[in-house]
């Protein structure tokens, strides 16, 4: 599915629950089960304790379900990963496994269902001199984009205040390397920032807290 028929699936599914309708998909799970198998590594509600893992609890339900539908079709790295709990304790999978057993109808439901918990940000160290220079990058080069500071989930870029370090540090290599894309307003500021400058915007989410 094309990125214009995802976000026109994904603004009509959002109409729909506004005006009171009820999407289905006869082979649907309850979101309950749904979400169960996400909380194995994502936490309860979304809200990770793995540094590796993302928090998604209070992410927006159009970021969600486009990540979920860019993993549908491979466009982002799929790399394989332990459950750290559950009963799959152990046993490797990865997001484009998972994303490509869920229906359209499976993804909206488990995006509004974390869609509608709090962000919960994570405790973690932070040098503070590299965090205030941080913060200086981010109201320079990406707040138009990622507002307040990062945390709000309204612009459907991701909440990047208090997120984990660990896995922001693993997207910011996976950009640099090609290996995961940048839409076309982030490459270009991104690609100008040395190693020292994304650790700072690091720090600078991960003082956020």
């Amino acid at each position: 599915m094309n990125a214009f028929l995802r976000k026109s699936f994904s603004i009509f599914a959002a109409m729909a629950v506004m005006g009171g309708l009820v999407i289905h998909d006869v082979g649907a799970a309850d979101v309950g089960k749904l979400v169960e198998d996400c909380a194995n590594c994502h936490g309860k509600d979304g809200a990770s304790t793995e540094s590796t893992v993302p928090i998604i609890g209070g992410m927006s339900a159009f970021y969600i379900s486009e990540s979920m539908a860019i993993y549908t079709d491979k466009d982002r790295p799929c790399v394989e990963a332990e459950y750290p709990a559950g009963e799959h304790k152990g046993s490797k999978t990865d997001m484009c496994k998972v994303a490509a057993e869920l229906s359209e109808a499976d993804i909206e439901a488990i995006a509004e269902f974390y869609a509608s918990k709090p962000f919960v940000r994570a405790k973690q160290e932070f040098d503070a001199e590299k965090a205030a220079r941080g913060k200086q990058l981010h109201e320079s080069a990406c707040e138009k984009c990622h507002e307040d500071g990062g945390s709000s989930a309204e612009d459907d870029a991701g909440v990047l205040a208090g997120q984990w370090m660990h896995y922001l540090d693993q997207t910011f290599k996976a950009y640099s390397s090609g290996e995961r894309a940048m839409t076309k307003k982030m490459k270009p500021k991104f690609e100008k920032l040395d190693d020292g400058e994304k650790q700072d915007l690091l720090h600078y989410y991960a003082s956020m807290q």
